[in-house]
């Protein structure tokens, strides 16, 4: 496994942290601020869904680029095309009907838009905020026509979408940002929403020591953790190694519901 997707392990301390600090001064505000905002959002919500709805809402108002993950307008062009790549070389097709988890402003989904026939893309987001900058995205790409849906969902569940219907789901920078008890509610419902034979891929922060979080924004998890809690819900699971080879600082993995005769 490469390790330029590896937690820089001494960080986690405080000595760690001080010594990352005086390397980075420029860094320290905006961990401050974080550091604020995180005591302030975790006395106003106590389940994690509205605590992230909560930070996403800050941040689609500073950026709704940044809010995504992207510094920058050419940053979050080259990541949404690293993610389209991605899945258009290892099995999306334009019959295909997928469910992008964690949708936000179409950075990716907007190219899945225009690949998928008319209809066949699903985007959901726990943000309001971010789903407006999803609309203005597909208005400014010219892709009314290709009858996409975008819907706020309140968690994880999906309980309003149909049994055993999509081929594809796909969620970037999503899991990076859930503790495990929200991962497997995803993963559990996830299981019932695909097809027979559907695949759902999603990125995670990856570390090869004690499973830790930063601010309630930020979880990273070892490889054989989410490995395993895949295969106990029932899916056929694999680390993705040649996404290793991507610039970007997450890992992958690839969960597959097994057809009646695989299980």
């Amino acid at each position: 496994m490469n390790s330029q997707h590896e937690t820089d392990r001494r960080r986690r301390g405080l000595l760690g942290r001080l010594h990352h600090a005086a390397r980075n001064p420029g860094r320290i505000y905006p961990y401050l601020r974080r550091t604020a905002r995180d005591t302030m959002l975790r006395l106003r919500h106590r389940d994690h869904v509205s605590y992230y709805r909560a930070v996403m809402a800050d941040d689609a108002a500073r950026s709704p680029h940044k809010a995504v993950g992207s510094a920058s307008e050419e940053r979050w062009l080259a990541l949404g095309q690293m993610q389209f790549d991605y899945l258009v070389e290892h099995g999306l097709t334009p019959s295909d009907r997928m469910l992008e988890i964690g949708c936000g402003n179409l950075r990716a989904g907007w190219r899945f838009i225009e690949y998928l026939e008319p209809g066949h893309y699903y985007g959901v987001d726990i943000s309001p905020d971010i789903l407006v900058h999803a609309q203005r995205t597909l208005s400014e790409r010219g892709l009314q026509d290709r009858m996409p849906y975008l819907t706020m969902v309140a968690d994880l569940t999906f309980e309003f979408l149909p049994s055993e219907h999509f081929t594809v789901a796909h969620a970037h920078s999503v899991f990076s940002h859930c503790p495990l008890d929200v991962l497997r509610e995803c993963l559990t419902h996830i299981h019932r929403v695909l097809v027979p034979g559907g695949f759902f891929d999603f990125t995670f922060n990856r570390t090869s020591g004690a499973e830790y979080q930063v601010l309630r924004e930020d979880y990273y998890f070892r490889t054989e953790t989410l490995l395993s809690l895949a295969e106990e819900l029932g899916f056929h699971a694999e680390f993705r190694e040649d996404w290793e080879e991507r610039p970007h600082r997450q890992s992958k993995i690839r969960v597959v519901k097994p057809k009646p005769e695989e299980s």
